[in-house]
C-alpha cells in the first residue's frame, strides 16, 4: 500500500538541520523532519541544580525541555501556563535522558545545559525529531567549550539520534507522519547512538496486538534509519 507522502516503507522523511537559526543561545538547530519543524536552543548556565549539587563533584547535567508552540498543530494548543501535562513531561524526561546518554556528565564541570526543544510544526514524530536536533545543538555548544579549553573534548561518547517506526495496514514503516501515526497498530520511537546501542524504546499497540518478528523489522527498520540520521548530524557539526 503507497505511504500517504508517496515514500518507500523503509524511507525517512526529509531531513535538514540549520545551524545557529538564533543568534543568542550557546547551540541552536532548527531541524526539520518532513514538515515537523522543532526549535533546539543550548542555554549553559554556570552551576548545576541544587538536588544534584555535590562539592567534591565536577560532574554536570542536561536537561530537556519540550514544548508545542500554540499553531503548531492543525487546531491552536493551548499554553501549558496552568502546570504542564502528562504528556510533555513525559517527552521532556525521555529527551533529557537520551542526550545525556551522548556525553560524559564528569567532565562537564559545574555545569548545566538546557536544551529547549519548541515545536514549530507538528506532523509527528516531534519528540524523535527534537532528541536529533538536541544533539546537534548541544554538540555545537560544547564545541564552543572545546574550544576554548574550558571542556576536554573526551565529553563527547556517541552521537544520539531518534526515529519513530510503525506497524500501519500490516505494513512496517519508517519515519512515521500524524497521518500514519494517527492511524498506525503499533508504533515505536527509538532512540541509539552511533554504536549501535539503544539507549531507549518507547512502544505500544495502539488497539492492536504486533509480534516479535514484527518487533525486530521495526527495531531494524529504526536501526537503519538512525544511522542516516546520524550521518547527516555529522556533517553540521
Amino acid at each position: 500500500m503507497p505511504r500517504f507522502d508517496g515514500r518507500e516503507p523503509d524511507q525517512l522523511r526529509p531531513v535538514n538541520f540549520v545551524p545557529d537559526y538564533v543568534e543568542y543561545p550557546e547551540g541552536s538547530v532548527l531541524v526539520s523532519f518532513g514538515k515537523t519543524r522543532v526549535l533546539c536552543n543550548v542555554s549553559i548556565e554556570e552551576k548545576v541544580p541544587v538536588w544534584f549539587a555535590d562539592p567534591d563533584s565536577s560532574r554536570g547535567w542536561i536537561a530537556g525541555e519540550y514544548a508545542l508552540l500554540p499553531r503548531s498543530t492543525t487546531t491552536r494548543v493551548n499554553r501549558e501556563t496552568g502546570g504542564l501535562s502528562g504528556r510533555t513531561q513525559e517527552i521532556r524526561r525521555l529527551i533529557g535522558r537520551s542526550l545525556r546518554a551522548g556525553f560524559d556528565l564528569n567532565l562537564l564541570g559545574k555545569r548545566t545545559l538546557i536544551v529547549d526543544c519548541d515545536v514549530i510544526q507538528a506532523d509527528g514524530g516531534t519528540r524523535t525529531a527534537a532528541i536529533t536536533g538536541g544533539y546537534v545543538a548541544l554538540r555545537l555548544a560544547l564545541g564552543k567549550l572545546v574550544d576554548q579549553q574550558l571542556v576536554s573534548d573526551e565529553v563527547f561518547l556517541s552521537p544520539v539520534a531518534a526515529v519513530s517506526v510503525g506497524l500501519l495496514n500490516g505494513e512496517h514503516l519508517l519515519d512515521l507522519n500524524y497521518l500514519e501515526d494517527a492511524n498506525a497498530e503499533a508504533d515505536l520511537n527509538v532512540v541509539m547512538n552511533k554504536r549501535g546501542d539503544f539507549i531507549e524504546v518507547q512502544g505500544t499497540g495502539e488497539g492492536a496486538t504486533f509480534s516479535r518478528s514484527d518487533l525486530n523489522i521495526m527495531l531494524d527498520y529504526a536501526q537503519a534509519g538512525i544511522e542516516q540520521l546520524i550521518a547527516l548530524q555529522a556533517e553540521i557539526y
